[in-house]
């Protein structure tokens, strides 16, 4: 009798502990559609920051998460979020400056949480690149959106001349 309930017992941690794995992990179906949702808003974020709308890029982030932009201060909150983009895009704008996602990008999902990082590129007003580099994103599902929670990014350093020579399309 002891041999069956310990039988029984082991069965019956097994069948949690795989139930656990399995509602840990997404199928991979899942998985992909989620990213392709978090790389949509990727998307989002690049053509809002090209069209200008501060209000549309403040919107991507939640109430409280941080922008950690490359030589300038960490920006805490949606608010100082929006304070910084107004005067990034506004200089971006005048200089004619347009920002463009390269390359695949990656990432991951977590019940709500997700991570997405790829390349971007950007180019001035004939087209030709005049940056190239990385970002990371750290998004939350919020209200069935996604969010960023934390998002970063950093140059590659110069420009190599194969790069500076092409133009976007």
């Amino acid at each position: 009798m002891v041999s069956l309930k310990k039988s029984l017992l082991l069965i019956s941690s097994l069948f949690l502990i795989a139930m656990g794995s399995v509602s840990a992990h997404p199928p991979a179906k899942s998985a992909s559609s989620v990213l392709a949702a978090l790389q949509a808003v990727d998307q989002e974020w690049v053509h809002a920051y090209n069209a200008g709308d501060v209000n549309k890029v403040a919107s991507l982030y939640v109430k409280d998460a941080v922008l950690q932009p490359p030589g300038a201060p960490a920006a805490h909150g949606r608010s100082a979020i929006h304070v910084f983009f107004a005067h990034d895009m506004a200089e971006s704008q005048k200089a004619g400056i347009t920002f463009h996602l390269t390359g695949h990008s990656d990432g991951g999902v977590s019940d709500d949480w997700g991570w997405c990082s790829g390349t971007y590129s950007v180019t001035d007003k004939s087209g030709k690149v005049v940056e190239v580099g990385k970002y990371l994103s750290v998004s939350r599902k919020e209200s069935g959106a996604w969010r960023y929670v934390r998002n970063t990014w950093n140059l590659d350093g110069a420009v190599p001349a194969s790069a500076a020579d092409k133009t976007m399309k």
